[in-house]
């Protein structure tokens, strides 16, 4: 049976690899921060109280689109997380259509604030 280290015991690391590692643990990497989001929120609510309107929505996921392409500059290989990131760029393509579908002067307005648009 293999066990959680694999077949012939715990991993070998070398040094440089452990410090890399070591680091990494050592400082987590936050997508988007409790006051990001806030300040986020604050400046594309259309109403006082307002989380869940799309211009809000598109704006968290256009912040979370942005970290995760940083990432993949130095991640190439990370392909779990560049599924995420499809998924993300989805979800924010579906809520664009909704917005320009309901009210084209908003979906216009949120493109430029963005700059997500060319």
């Amino acid at each position: 049976m293999i066990s959680a280290y694999g077949a012939s015991g715990p991993a070998r690391v070398n040094p440089q690899q452990a410090e890399r590692l070591e680091r990494a643990w050592r400082t987590p990497q936050v997508a988007l921060t409790k006051d990001r989001k806030t300040e986020l929120i604050g400046s594309y609510s259309t109403h006082e109280g307002d989380t869940g309107s799309p211009e809000v929505q598109v704006a968290i996921l256009s912040e979370r689109i942005n970290y995760l392409t940083e990432h993949f500059k130095t991640h190439a290989k990370d392909h779990h997380s560049r599924r995420g990131l499809l998924m993300l760029v989805g979800k924010r393509r579906r809520l664009l259509d909704y917005l320009k579908g309901k009210d084209a002067q908003r979906y216009s307005d949120l493109i430029k604030r963005l700059n997500i648009r060319k």
